[in-house]
């Protein structure tokens, strides 16, 4: 039995100074004011929250491909896993690209053989700190996606499905000029060469992108499978996503999409990395106007891990939001939202991962972590 004490406990509905007794992994009690007990371990009033539940993140891909070099799949894993304990997630679900061979400059992309096959040994080992699971980007106008899928969709810690489609001129990608910045931080782009791969893109988008997504539809509901849209922008969007019966609108583009999303009982994630900055790097709708809009759920971290503290607590700091709602944020909600009823709350029979936390400085520092009642960080 382990007794963590004189910490602020922010609870699903409240903070408070309190204790919370741990004991064979799971939440025992917890209780307001101080223990007695000899050996409780003293936090100094700092805050104990729930373990970070990321339901979206690429950062697992950075350590595959840290440039143009290719590192082996359970060396990039572990890698990944101790940068992401260490700022408290407890829970993530890796995403990896589902029909992406190249990237347009020619990269090698397709990361999802060495995510899997690294994830199985590593649990075979036993050397993994924070609970990894699966998610899978599927890019539509792929026209091999559905079979890649299948490929590997009979991975056991598949959870979610997201729907992607990156085509240039729509979603994400209105601003072609944008895009072809973005381009560029690769390398030189000419106008023939850039015309050309839009023409490409499109051209594929036509060809494959709504029967793949008919197909691929029909193999999540036969696995159980929780299903996201992705970049939704428009109302009509949303409501082809709500009419295919998907509940989760992954980082909509525009407050017009947020809004829709909501009125059609969708669920709504946004970027932690959008709320730090202060914006989206990609011009699209601010995380912290949908927040302050009520538009928003659920925060990943998305391209950067240590995102996903810092943006719950500085939501509660500048708009007033009680910090148990911005902490559900980045805990309760994504859990929930993807089947997992077991964490994402400090309470009796919860998991107790669990993140003491200094948050007196203006920003935020993450002391300890525990998954499961054993301290990983």
């Amino acid at each position: 039995m382990q007794v963590l004490t004189n910490c602020v406990v922010v609870g699903p509905e409240e903070a408070f100074r309190g204790t919370v007794t741990v004991e064979d992994g799971r939440i025992r009690d917890v209780e307001r004011g101080l223990s007695q007990i000899p050996g409780a371990l003293n936090l100094e009033g700092r805050h104990l929250i729930p373990g970070l539940v990321e339901i979206h993140t690429d950062n697992l891909e950075k350590h595959i491909q840290p440039r143009e070099t290719r590192w082996p799949g359970l060396i990039a894993l572990l890698a990944h896993d101790a940068q992401v304990a260490g700022v408290g997630i407890t829970t993530v679900l890796d995403a990896v690209c589902i029909g992406v061979d190249r990237d347009l400059h020619g990269n090698r992309r397709d990361f999802v053989s060495d995510t899997v096959e690294g994830l199985r040994a590593a649990k075979a080992a036993g050397c993994l700190r924070a609970d990894h699971l699966l998610h899978f980007r599927c890019e539509l106008p792929h026209p091999a996606m559905v079979d890649d899928f299948e490929a590997h969709a009979g991975a056991d810690e598949l959870l979610l499905v997201s729907l992607m489609d990156h085509t240039p001129g729509q979603r994400q990608t209105v601003d072609l000029q944008r895009l072809r910045k973005g381009y560029e931080r690769m390398g030189p782009v000419s106008d023939e060469w850039f015309s050309s791969v839009v023409t490409q893109e499109q051209e594929k988008q036509a060809k494959f992108a709504a029967d793949n997504r008919r197909r691929l539809l029909a193999l999540v509901r036969q696995r159980g499978l929780v299903c996201a849209s992705h970049d939704d922008a428009t109302e009509e969007h949303v409501r082809e996503a709500v009419r295919e019966g998907i509940g989760i609108s992954e980082f909509p583009t525009t407050m017009e999409a947020a809004a829709a999303a909501r009125r059609h009982g969708m669920k709504t994630v946004m970027g932690a990395p959008n709320v730090v900055l202060g914006g989206s790097q990609s011009g699209n709708v601010s995380a912290i106007e949908a927040a302050r809009a009520g538009v928003l759920d659920a925060l990943s971290s998305d391209y950067a891990p240590v995102s996903l503290l810092e943006a719950a607590f500085q939501l509660s700091r500048e708009l007033g939001i009680p910090l148990p709602r911005t902490i559900a944020m980045v805990t309760l909600e994504p859990a929930r939202m993807v089947g997992l009823s077991d964490r994402g709350s400090i309470e009796p029979g919860q998991r107790a991962d669990l993140l003491e936390v200094d948050a007196g400085a203006g920003f935020t520092l993450t002391r300890q972590v525990w998954r499961e009642g054993v301290r990983i960080a």
